[in-house]
């Protein structure tokens, strides 16, 4: 079967798509350093850089071109996330109506070149995978007279009747990946299989394998499950950070004060909430960090969280900062430099990964972050044939990488998305699936 990826960045994502039967034959993507990467790793397919606005004839064009008289089946899309917001409608459409545009992102216009793309490959199904905000963001109606309407509205208005839609806040973790990251999938489709199933089942998603406890499906993948066998790595020191057998498993150094922190966070806790360590003193009961809506109901960090010990008045190893001689507590999110934990999925990989001060992204003992080897394998890339290398033959450098983990999904969960719906698509795969069903019904019953 054959599909082509629209924001394809460095084709993370695409290993899900290409390991259940698809192939991936044109792909577009905005910036060339990450279109490198895709094109080392699908040299067969054809990558168009640039613009999709502008390269909108150029993607048909060449997927008319690779399909040579045959379908097309998928468009997979994963347009940025950046944009999306938890905004209310009334708000905007005030604003957009007052003439000031800054209140769309014009981020969240690129759906509309996606359709447009979707509906002129003569594709049966589109695939979107987006942040859950992307049902509650209101863009300017193209159709419209000025009016905004939702995202997945427009989706479903420009495609019409003829397609059916199967819309869900996938938590990743409930299929396996051991990192909990949830994102919205949204599946349109006009094949007649695929409506069917639908219709009679409500939806195109298979059943979860996962869950926290282990009721009915395996127990959650876990951080320890991954990476506790790993080499040791301490972020003290240059010769500690790294370990020279295995590629990519180093970590940045800590300056001295985060590594004071952080060496002093207890496993399963962040370093907001340490106690004093003056030897003399030792006192545990120093009020622990918090936070609180303020009255506009915006969460705000406590102001009131003490920085020196309440007994001794010793420095309490929290991040601070230091100014004009006097030290006040750092402030951020209470997740700043705070330790996974060994018995749950990691924490959502985001770009800034490597940065202690990210929400939720120390080692949950060792005294540092994780290196991009455990990234790679908490995110399950390494479960696939994926070579960090770029066609143009330069380097890809370690920021490059965590772009491409913090803006991909994990291929693995994609996989099993992907999957069921080429068991569907293929006659193969029916019995299969309608067992499948019919089992998670009599379980439900």
């Amino acid at each position: 079967m054959k599909a082509i990826s629209l924001f394809a960045c460095g084709g993370i994502g695409d290993l899900g798509l290409r390991h259940s039967g698809f192939d991936v034959i044109v792909a577009n993507e905005l910036l060339e350093d990450r279109a490198e990467v895709f094109k080392h790793n699908y040299p067969k397919a054809q990558m168009v850089v640039g613009d999709i606005w502008e390269k909108r004839s150029e993607i048909l064009k060449a997927t008319q071109n690779r399909l040579g008289g045959s379908s097309l089946d998928i468009v997979f899309a994963t347009p940025p996330c950046q944009g999306m917001s938890k905004n209310g409608r009334g708000k905007l459409l005030s604003l957009f109506r007052q003439g000031l545009k800054g209140a769309v992102d014009p981020r969240n216009l690129l759906v509309v070149p996606t359709i447009e793309i979707f509906i002129k490959s003569g594709a049966h199904t589109l695939v979107m995978e987006n942040v859950p905000e992307m049902e509650n963001t209101f863009i300017p109606d193209p159709h419209g007279n000025g009016e905004l309407i939702g995202i997945i509205d427009l989706i479903k208005k420009s495609l019409g009747p003829e397609f059916g839609s199967s819309i869900r806040v996938v938590e990743f973790a409930n299929y396996g990946v051991p990192q909990s990251r949830q994102r919205l999938i949204s599946i349109f489709t006009k094949n007649e299989i695929l409506r069917r199933h639908i219709k009679m089942y409500g939806s195109l998603f298979p059943q979860e394998t996962h869950s926290k406890d282990g009721y009915f499906a395996e127990k959650w993948v876990t951080v320890r499950d991954i990476i506790s066998d790993d080499p040791p790595l301490d972020a003290g020191k240059p010769e500690t950070a790294q370990y020279k057998k295995i590629q990519y498993h180093r970590v940045p150094l800590l300056d001295d004060e985060k590594y004071l922190w952080v060496s002093n966070t207890p496993e399963e806790k962040g370093a907001f909430d340490n106690q004093c360590i003056n030897p003399a003193c030792g006192f545990k009961e120093n009020p622990t960090h918090g936070s609180g809506k303020d009255e506009n109901g915006i969460n705000k960090a406590s102001t009131e969280t003490p920085i020196f010990c309440i007994k001794c008045n010793s420095i309490l190893p929290r991040p601070w900062v230091k100014e004009n001689g006097e030290y006040r507590l750092m402030k951020g999110y209470t997740s700043a430099y705070k330790r996974m934990s060994w018995d749950s999925p990691a924490s959502t990989l985001t770009r800034n990964l490597s940065y202690a001060c990210s929400d939720n992204k120390l080692h949950p003992s060792q005294n540092r972050v994780l290196s991009l080897y455990e990234a790679m394998k908490l995110h399950t890339i390494s479960n696939y044939e994926f070579e960090w290398r770029r066609a143009d033959g330069k380097k890809v450098s370690d920021k490059l990488i965590r772009e491409l983990i913090g803006e991909s999904i994990p291929p693995a969960g994609l996989e099993k998305i992907f999957r069921f719906l080429s068991d569907l698509l293929n006659e193969i795969g029916q019995n299969k699936v309608s067992v499948l069903r019919r089992g998670q019904q009599e379980l439900c019953l």
